[in-house]
């Protein structure tokens, strides 16, 4: 390794992290070289002071190693990179919790000028990534939100000056391997559903000269070897970033850059570490499959999906627009019946239950500002529940539904009152035992707000031993998207109703079908309706009321199945469903813990659609047939091609089936009837390929 001049160094000795033999992740800081590794990735870095510079990243799998090209830091706030101080480094593990198993933890700090900074890289075993979360403290002058120069305003190729590269903002991360040849895929996202109706975008390029672009992800896959990287940006979606500069991603020929640290300038303090977004590198070799797994490999460390706590069918009842003004004990008392009937393992209580008075109340028009000046917003409204929660609680344990409540933060400077908020559902949790809420009203429009809510939400963790867990809603305002905040709960997708038309259900469809290829599908909350509501607001092939209720219940298994009507508001006919979501219940967890990926057509009304979740040899299919004409159709799967596959049906109208597959792990699949679908455990073969 080359040797850097005047490298000093806090340790007079290398630090290695002494871990049992079970654990493959390993740190070391060794003269001018740290490494930090496990079974299947390493990145070797220069010391550089403190202020690292990738050396080399190694896929183990297939033991190839990208040697960096790039002189630069890593990370970049400054055009001073050459006068570091104070550099240190630490490595140990933390201990394993209820939210995330054990991982390792390299801290490596260093100061430019008078601005601290913290580089926290974080391993977990068995895993193709390393993720690492910057902290900064101190002051700089730097300005740190640059804009893009917009390619027009460039001079042509033949003013070399012109074509230098020149830095315009702060850098997360950036790595430049050896070769031209790379195809790179840059995914950007959008929340906010309650305007938007698509979700994912995808951008497919060969990096020529400097471009920026938009986005949570950017896969780089190199043709010449087949292997590649990816990096995660853990942020909001692009278009609801703090500090925004235009863009997320920098490519110039192999130079790929990570940018925007959702901060400037002005929200860093002298004595208080404050985090910017975070980032993550991954590496994989092959094929697509190989690609994706590696990303979700990462993501489903950052929370544990537990059984007991975080696997739900629930039913909440704002889907039938009654707003609050049902809500009350006799109410809940017949939907918790309901739910049971239904086989739900949750009801879930939304605005309404409370003594304050939202902005959403048919009662009396309220507000999310100042909720404190009523010290008993968050208690039960002793109108509605003169008894409290406790005989909805007390019927929910009897049936085996558990009761979860609807909460708003409230917003007003910043979250100034996160301390009030959380001991409002604290106090919940050991009166009444609640323990999962439903997270509205976010708005995070300042660093300083970001920084309130993780405190919100961990010190509720805290208090009640990791037990709680929240659906943040994702449906307006700039909350976190799909890559902030994982470590909390699940994600409240939409808000869709047969009341306003806006209730297709091969939209919903889509999203999920969309989403899961990158965002893990069992992380969804996805709505299914009572469709035999306002059929007079439908006059299309589309409308609800052309699908049967099961097949309406099917298109969320992938995701969370979230009930979106009152239950009492049924027909009899619709208790039918309990034979199936009982039989879904069974192998829900199993379901979830594998790699959930899309199959088939995207969903469009007459596609040919669905799901695959891989585990090792095995796993599960849901095959959809929407308003398409033929009987059978050859379905693209993630099954490797040429293999002899067993399908079991559970659910669904499908028969049992043992094939080879064909080319990209296609089968033959036939479903009788439109808008049906089938779901398959699978056995795979190796044997007689």
């Amino acid at each position: 390794m080359p040797q850097m001049k005047h490298l000093w160094i806090l340790l007079s000795v290398w630090i290695a992290l002494p871990v049992s033999a079970q654990k493959s992740y390993y740190s070391r800081l060794e003269k001018d070289t740290l490494t930090i590794g496990n079974s299947l990735i390493e990145r070797k870095f220069i010391w550089n002071q403190g202020n690292l510079i990738t050396y080399s990243l190694t896929d183990k799998t297939s033991g190839h190693c990208w040697i960096n090209r790039s002189p630069s830091p890593d990370f970049q706030v400054s055009r001073d990179v050459s006068h570091m101080t104070n550099p240190s480094y630490t490595s140990g593990e933390i201990a394993e919790t209820a939210i995330h198993p054990a991982f390792l933890q390299t801290v490596v700090t260093f100061s430019v000028g008078e601005l601290d900074v913290r580089r926290v890289f974080c391993m977990y075993d068995n895993c193709p990534a390393i993720a690492c979360d910057t902290y900064l403290k101190g002051t700089t002058d730097a300005l740190l939100d640059g804009k893009a120069t917009n390619l027009a305003d460039r001079k042509n190729i033949e003013f070399a000056e012109d074509m230098k590269s020149r830095q315009v903002t702060a850098i997360l991360d950036q790595f430049k391997p050896d070769g031209f040849h790379w195809q790179t895929r840059i995914v950007e996202f959008y929340d906010v559903t309650d305007w938007n109706n698509n979700l994912v975008f995808e951008t497919r390029i060969i990096p020529y000269r400097k471009n920026s672009y938009k986005g949570n992800l950017l896969f780089a896959h190199n043709m010449e070897n087949d292997k590649g990287f990816f990096f995660l940006k853990e942020a909001p979606s692009s278009s609801v970033q703090l500090a925004y500069n235009g863009y997320d991603f920098t490519t110039d020929f192999n130079h790929f850059v990570v940018t925007g640290l959702g901060m400037n300038e002005k929200d860093i303090r002298k004595d208080e570490w404050r985090k910017t977004y975070g980032c993550v590198i991954g590496v994989y070799s092959g094929s697509e499959l190989d690609q994706l797994t590696a990303l979700r490999s990462y993501q489903k460390n950052i929370r544990k999906l537990l059984p007991g706590r975080d696997e739900m069918v629930m039913m909440n009842t704002w889907g039938d627009r009654s707003q609050d003004s049902k809500v009350n004990e006799k109410f809940s008392l017949i939907e918790v019946e309901r739910a049971a009937q239904l086989g739900m393992t949750h009801f879930q209580i939304d605005d309404g239950w409370q003594v304050g008075k939202s902005p959403n109340s048919a009662l009396a028009k309220g507000s999310f500002r100042n909720i404190w000046d009523n010290p008993d917003y968050w208690k039960p409204d002793p109108e509605k529940y003169p008894n409290g929660l406790h005989p909805i609680v007390r019927r929910g344990k009897e049936l085996g539904v558990e009761i979860c409540l609807w909460f708003n933060p409230s917003v007003q400077d910043d979250y100034a009152d996160w301390q009030k908020d959380a001991q409002a559902m604290i106090d919940l949790y050991n009166e009444y035992g609640i323990r999962t809420f439903k997270i509205d009203g976010l708005s995070i429009p300042t660093k300083q707000s970001e920084i309130n809510l993780h405190r919100l939400f961990d010190k509720v963790l805290e208090e009640t031993n990791d037990a709680v867990v929240f659906n943040l809603d994702a449906t307006a305002g700039r909350r976190g998207g799909y890559h902030m905040f994982n470590e909390y709960g699940n994600i409240f997708l939409e808000n869709r109703y047969t009341d306003w038309g806006n209730y297709y259900p091969y939209w919903t469809l889509r999203n999920l079908w969309q989403l899961s290829r990158y965002v893990p599908a069992e992380k969804p909350q996805i709505e299914f309706l009572n469709n035999w509501r306002n059929g007079d607001k439908y006059n299309d092939t589309f409308a609800p009321g052309h699908y049967s209720f099961e097949y309406l219940f099917a298109i969320t298994l992938a995701g969370q199945p979230l009930a979106w009507f009152e239950g009492s508001g049924l027909p009899e006919e619709a208790l039918a469903l309990r034979r199936q979501i009982d039989l879904y219940k069974e192998i829900q967890h199993d379901f979830h813990t594998g790699t959930i990926l899309p199959i088939g057509e995207e969903p469009s009304g007459r596609s040919w659609t669905g799901f695959q979740s891989v585990h090792p040899d095995r796993g599960y299919l849901i095959f959809y047939r929407e308003d398409h004409p033929e009987t059978t159709a050859r379905v693209d799967t993630w099954l490797p091609a040429h293999t002899r596959v067993r399908c079991t049906p559970i659910l669904g109208h499908g028969k049992p089936l043992e094939q080879t597959t064909g080319r990209n792990g296609s089968l033959e699949i036939e479903l009788p009837t439109a808008n049906t679908y089938v779901l398959y455990r699978y056995e795979i073969h190796r044997n007689h390929k």
